[in-house]
């Protein structure tokens, strides 16, 4: 480990660093932009100045092209010129001075204190857990990052590309949200969410603005403690994909989960070849956009495309401009047969992009979508062992399922097996919301079929769906498990809840 005094005299900053590689982590870059390991807050310092790595045993410092340059013990370093650091070393970038202390040279001991340390560390588990917001990032206007930390500190294990259910109370009412983690589980003491406030939408002014996401925006502050209900979930991830090639494909905030996918692919030091293809109106709507590029730069396979819409009159704007296209996607991936393809943004968008990849002859397989912030879909029955439709839209005609209720007589009633209540109920009420009525704990998440939080297994019965229960694989259907959030009991149902 490395261990640094970082002072600066003139706006009275003092503060230790200790640095820890690892097998992932074994560099740290040193700027002013917030994404930075090292945050030094002043002008005359870059967004990204340096960084300090560790290579066989020996600690190096190298300046990455910063404006007004660094010095390594009164010595003006040259740019991407690496510099073996030692004990009492002073770096200088603007008015600030990092002075190493002392150093542990040795990796394999330094991996197995960490994880001596580790073991101390309990993991995250699906029980709700409180958090407490450490940091908060404006990333542009309107998107800020929160940071969040548990005390005592655990290790929040989870899939890239996951989200989380927040449990809040606003205005004396519980209301629950579920948003897509954008932090990685390789840095796995710390938590982040990035969330863009929603307004009323312009032209329908009565449409009430994002309750949650406002909430957070205006409410929120650096101290404040939050609840997460249960564990990480979604299937969403690109973890267990054994496609060498992967084109992540996202619009607005959508990006979330695709940063998470991203930082973990970089920090695993992934040899997957991955296409990052960004839409936005404005660069200033970029989010993220340093950390992408810096990304880019550092790593040869990864490549960033972005796309705006309505860039600023007279901004110099030499990427893509205008919505994806057959030609443009074309342009930008023209293996795009070849990749696992993930995409996440607006519901709009994923429709577009979804039909024009459908079109262009992505095999459905290779399809990949977050849908869990998408409108509800409209309802229709399907039967229990239904598997999900097709991933991918072709230009074919798809056969829709009836909308008449199957031609039973029994009255709807449901057993709930592990509590013991037997309920008589209508069939306009879902299972989970009978189970709530009734005191019975399901845990539950984007209430719209897609997240599968709620999933419980179905004994005996039959149930109509309202929506596509996306939150199950065809496995798990075939198994028994039910979406209780969509489903509604048709005859005696029990299920094991």
């Amino acid at each position: 480990m490395l261990n640094l005094k970082v002072f600066n005299y003139t706006i009275g900053e003092f503060q230790d660093k200790t640095l820890t590689p690892d097998q992932v982590k074994r560099e740290w870059i040193i700027g002013r932009a917030t994404t930075c390991d090292f945050v030094l807050a002043t002008p005359e310092v870059s967004r990204v100045h340096g960084r300090i790595g560790y290579d066989e045993g020996q600690y190096y410092f190298s300046d990455l092209g910063s404006t007004d340059g660094s010095r390594v013990n009164h010595e003006t370093a040259m740019v991407n010129q690496r510099y073996a650091l030692k004990p009492d070393d002073i770096i200088r970038i603007g008015d600030f001075v990092l002075a190493v202390q002392g150093m542990e040279r040795n990796l394999e001991t330094t991996i197995s204190n960490h994880k001596i340390i580790e073991t101390n560390v309990a993991s995250w588990t699906q029980e709700d857990l409180t958090v407490k917001c450490i940091r908060i990032i404006e990333e542009t206007e309107d998107v800020k990052t929160f940071s969040f930390v548990a005390e005592p500190a655990i290790s929040f294990a989870y899939q890239p590309g996951q989200f989380v259910t927040l449990n809040l109370n606003i205005e004396g009412k519980t209301v629950r949200r579920a948003y897509s983690i954008s932090s990685t589980p390789t840095r796995p003491h710390l938590l982040e969410i990035t969330v863009k406030r929603v307004p009323s939408p312009p032209n329908l002014p009565n449409v009430p603005p994002g309750l949650v996401s406002n909430w957070l925006h205006d409410r929120l502050k650096v101290g404040d403690q939050i609840q997460l209900s249960g564990g990480p979930m979604g299937k969403f991830t690109c973890a267990k994909d054994a496609n060498p090639k992967l084109l992540l494909i996202s619009a607005g905030s959508g990006v979330t989960p695709m940063i998470s996918m991203s930082r973990w692919i970089y920090d695993t030091a992934g040899k997957q070849d991955v296409i990052f293809v960004y839409c936005g109106r404005r660069r200033k709507d970029i989010i993220m956009e340093q950390e992408l590029q810096l990304m880019a730069a550092r790593n040869p396979n990864f490549h960033l495309a972005i796309s705006l819409t309505q860039p600023e009159p007279g901004e110099t704007w030499l990427g893509y401009r205008g919505r994806l296209s057959e030609q443009m996607l074309s342009t930008m991936v023209s293996d795009f047969k070849e990749r696992s393809v993930y995409v996440c943004g607006p519901d709009g968008f994923m429709k577009g992009v979804k039909t024009l990849l459908g079109n262009m002859g992505l095999p459905p397989e290779n399809y990949h979508e977050e849908s869990f912030g998408v409108g509800k879909k409209q309802a229709k029955v399907t039967s229990p062992s239904t598997p999900k439709t097709s991933t991918v839209s072709q230009p074919t005609a798809s056969t829709q399922p009836t909308s008449s209720k199957p031609n039973v007589s029994t009255k709807p009633a449901i057993a709930f097996i592990e509590s013991g209540k037997n309920v008589t109920c209508d069939d306009q009420e879902s299972i989970l919301e009978v189970a709530q009525q009734e005191g019975i704990n399901i845990r539950s998440g984007c209430m719209q079929g897609v997240c599968g939080a709620c999933k419980k297994r179905k004994r005996k019965g039959n149930i109509r769906y309202e929506g596509e229960p996306d939150g199950l694989d065809q496995q798990e259907q075939e198994e028994g498990f039910i979406l209780p959030c969509i489903a509604y009991a048709v005859d005696e149902v029990e299920i094991e809840a």
